[in-house]
């Protein structure tokens, strides 16, 4: 069996049913540019292959990993500790909230998504997840990636979600605020009330507008708000 992990189609991506999984996340390389003036992750071996044949009988090795990373790296989920002392950490959140999750997608066709493009979606978006796709996830790695100009959720349409109690909201931009806007409302608004974010999706193009599920469980750190997930869509047979 090769190794996979080229983004390719295989058979670890078809369940029963002819259910298929689509990756929704970027994967963590060393050095890379999460958000601009975040350093990157470093990537190094605590035990090396070579080293552990020193430990080991003859033909048996392994290798353990280190990773030195600010928790805002890759595709990662934010919980309300991350913008409230006060607010629920990352150990805190039921996996009720962040797995499982019945979901829909918006379509966002404006740099500023607002209440306008939600709305139509008004029934659906009660305990499901929101994901917002705009598209600029074709900038990842990039230096426009990180510009100034990218697409984020109006404080209009922040109260409008709010309203409206979705289990959690997604985004494929480099942050679901304006990053002019110093007072950050989709991240207080939302975790306010108690709904995570998770930022820096990608291929939501690949998704059908609803009728999936989707999952973005975190690691279950206490202290902290933020960290990377995998997070993925099981997408129906009939829906593929």
């Amino acid at each position: 069996m090769s190794p996979l992990g080229d983004g390719t189609t295989s058979a670890a991506d078809t369940l029963d049913a002819g259910k298929r999984i689509v990756d929704l996340s970027h994967p963590v390389t060393a050095g890379m540019v999460t958000y601009p003036g975040l350093p990157g992750p470093e990537i190094s071996d605590h035990l090396s292959r070579a080293e552990s044949r020193r430990k080991y009988a003859p033909g048996t090795e392994f290798q353990i990993g280190r990773i030195s990373m600010v928790a805002n790296t890759g595709t990662y989920l934010d919980a309300p500790f991350h913008r409230f002392g006060d607010g629920a950490d990352l150990a805190a959140i039921p996996l009720s909230r962040v797995t499982d999750l019945e979901a829909i997608v918006v379509r966002g066709t404006h740099r500023a998504v607002g209440v306008g493009e939600l709305a139509p979606h008004r029934a659906a978006v009660p305990g499901r997840a929101v994901l917002l796709h705009t598209g600029w996830d074709r900038h990842w790695g990039t230096p426009g990636y990180g510009a100034a100009d990218h697409p984020f959720l109006t404080a209009e349409a922040i109260e409008w979600l709010v309203a409206q109690r979705p289990s959690i909201v997604g985004i494929d931009s480099v942050n679901i605020d304006d990053m002019a806007d110093g007072t950050r409302p989709a991240h207080t608004g939302l975790l306010a009330a108690g709904i995570p974010i998770v930022e820096h999706l990608t291929g939501l193009d690949r998704l059908p507008d609803r009728g999936f599920r989707f999952h973005a469980a975190p690691i279950a750190i206490a202290g902290m708000g933020t960290v990377s997930v995998r997070a993925y869509a099981v997408v129906p047979g009939d829906l593929g």
